[in-house]
């Protein structure tokens, strides 16, 4: 068998027998055990992310309302996701800390269409031609464009970053095996149930539906920055009814109430503690002052645990309250304070069950039809669906993506918490519409500006903020670096060789384009010999004055430099610490 896991239907006692079987014959057991998830094309789609090129990102200063366009502001971009997110790569793999997408539904009835140009005769079959209802393949379709796109957003993913999708009963279980291949089912963090119509859906057959789901993946969810606590407010606050001169406090007993954790298999967490019967204090011993002991009791009376052991008493028995029951019996409480150490309100972890009223859908329609006098689309979220995702998955200073960007409610989102907290979030929105100007662009122009007639005071007043509006340029065509033709400018073409031939992030200020230098990375400093003219290009080498220039300044680093042509000889390379990269061939082999 070589290795190869082998799938057959096998009765459930004869598992055992055929694993072992298996095993002998070099299958991997977790290769056999592994639930894996198919759909046509797959094999097409696993690794297509890699062949789709980059492109140039143009910037078109009227359309947006920063005086000078530039990658590092807030952005929107016009084109096609899937290459756009690659193009986002070299400036911006690992930056992300928050995305919300809300991609097509694949109810049959959105009109989307399958427009990635894989190389595979079935799928060029599917180019161009709108998904419906009847049609067969909707679901390996929806997979199929779903599923680079994902690879590329996870890797723009910071190491604490963390996923939102949007999405409805018609793809949530594929879209889940999805994630789990791709992030890692160790990473799923949650499927909120999100309340998004109280009537319920009409139309739909045997139940009207009131909600959707929201997916949440991290890229590490053992992280703990992963998902932000929520601050507690209305009732949650109200819980602290107590106060001493700390500040206020609520009591939270100290026994554990689940039944399952008791003296038997908790016996270290079974001890008695001593009660002050005038101040209710606690102690470890026994004392004229402590003489009422108190016993972790469950509500029969039989043995239970507390939930701290001896050693945390001892440090923190001053958090420890006791307190009678009706019955006369002794409680020890521990304090939980509302405020803490710093100052900030007591933090409470969010439920995966929404039922706001501000996140309905109507809500979104109302708030788009006071921008636009007349939604532009029937379904648009609410913002307030968006500005949770947000608080939950980023900070004040992050940076928030969404490549499925529709009427811009997640800038919107954006702007309004920055607005309201004084945060610094950017975002990225991307859309491949012919309205990205007109509807996504429009709407952030005018939250920026303010709408006159908005019921909210804030958007009626504007605010504020700018952004920067992209196009999708040509390809980065290396090949025709050589012929002369078509050649990129300096700026694109060292983002492009910065990225992949060093996996890291590249950054246009450090660039000095006059010294041929483009950056530094964790191992190299990077120059590019390299002129967008074909005359000049032709008389560029590196040759040994470049080299020693370079050795001058950089004595005790490995040089990476890319040039069209080399006049050194190898040992000469390896005196002055430099690898040459020959533009363009070069760049493919070191970013494989």
């Amino acid at each position: 068998m070589g290795g190869v896991p082998i799938r057959l239907l096998v009765r459930a006692n004869d598992w055992v027998y055929y694993a072992v079987l298996f095993c002998r014959h070099g299958a991997n057991i977790t290769q056999l055990c592994m639930p894996s998830f198919h759909f046509k094309g797959k094999s097409f789609l696993q690794n297509y992310h890699h062949s789709v090129k980059f492109h140039k990102l143009d910037p078109t200063k009227s359309k947006g309302t920063s005086k000078k366009p530039s990658l590092s502001d807030n952005l929107l971009i016009q084109g096609d996701n899937l290459k756009a997110l690659k193009a986002l790569l070299p400036t911006h793999a690992g930056k992300v800390k928050c995305i919300y997408i809300d991609p097509p539904y694949n109810t049959g009835n959105e009109g989307w269409k399958y427009n990635d140009n894989v190389a595979s005769p079935m799928i060029q079959e599917w180019l161009g031609k709108e998904v419906n209802i009847d049609d067969l393949t909707r679901h390996d379709k929806w997979c199929c464009m779903m599923y680079p796109r994902l690879i590329l957003l996870r890797e723009l993913l910071t190491d604490d970053g963390v996923i939102f999708i949007s999405i409805d009963d018609n793809e949530v279980h594929r879209l889940r095996m999805m994630m789990d291949e791709i992030f890692g089912d160790e990473n799923f963090i949650t499927e909120v149930i999100a309340q998004l119509n109280p009537r319920g859906r009409t139309l739909d057959r045997f139940f009207a539906k009131t909600h959707e789901y929201v997916l949440v993946y991290g890229k590490n969810a053992t992280n703990e920055s992963s998902i932000n606590l929520l601050t507690k407010t209305g009732k949650a606050v109200d819980e602290y009814n107590k106060k001493d001169t700390v500040g206020p406090y609520r009591e939270l007993g100290l026994r554990n109430r689940n039944p399952v954790f008791n003296r038997g298999n908790r016996p270290n967490l079974f001890y008695p503690l001593y009660v002050d019967p005038q101040t209710g204090g606690i102690s470890l011993k026994k004392t004229e002052q402590f003489t009422i002991e108190a016993l972790p009791r469950n509500s029969k009376g039989e043995d239970g645990c507390w939930t701290w052991g001896k050693d945390k008493v001892s440090k923190e028995g001053n958090l420890l309250i006791a307190n009678t029951t009706r019955n006369g019996e002794w409680r020890v409480f521990r304090k939980d304070y509302l405020y803490g150490a710093d100052g900030e309100t007591a933090k409470t972890k969010a439920k995966a069950l929404w039922t706001e009223k501000s996140i309905n859908n109507q809500n979104g329609k109302q708030i788009c039809n006071e921008i636009f006098d007349g939604c532009p689309f029937d379904f648009p979220k609410s913002i307030d669906l968006v500005r949770k995702c947000i608080g939950l998955g980023a900070g004040k200073d992050d940076l928030i993506l969404d490549s499925f960007a529709g009427s811009g409610t997640t800038a919107h989102a954006v702007l309004a918490l920055n607005q309201e907290d004084g945060g610094n979030r950017k975002f990225i929105l991307v859309e491949c519409e012919d309205y990205a100007d007109e509807i996504t662009g429009e709407r952030i122009r005018r939250v920026i500006k303010g709408v006159p007639d908005a019921k909210d005071e804030a958007l009626r007043k504007g605010l504020g903020g700018s952004f920067s509006y992209y196009e999708l340029g040509e390809e980065l065509e290396m090949d025709k670096i050589l012929e002369g033709t078509d050649l990129p400018n300096y700026e694109e073409l060292a983002r492009y060789a910065f990225f992949t031939s060093t996996g890291e992030n590249w950054s246009k200020s450090k660039m000095e384009k006059d010294a041929y230098y483009i950056g530094s990375s964790s191992s190299f400093e990077v120059y590019m010999l390299y002129e967008a003219d074909k005359k000049k290009l032709k008389e560029l080498a590196l040759n040994l004055d470049f080299a020693m220039k370079v050795q001058n300044r950089f004595p005790n680093k490995q040089k990476l430099i890319f040039a069209p042509a080399c006049f050194m000889e190898e040992y000469h390379l390896k005196e002055y610490g430099i690898r040459f990269a020959q533009l363009p061939f070069e760049i493919y082999r070191m970013a494989e």
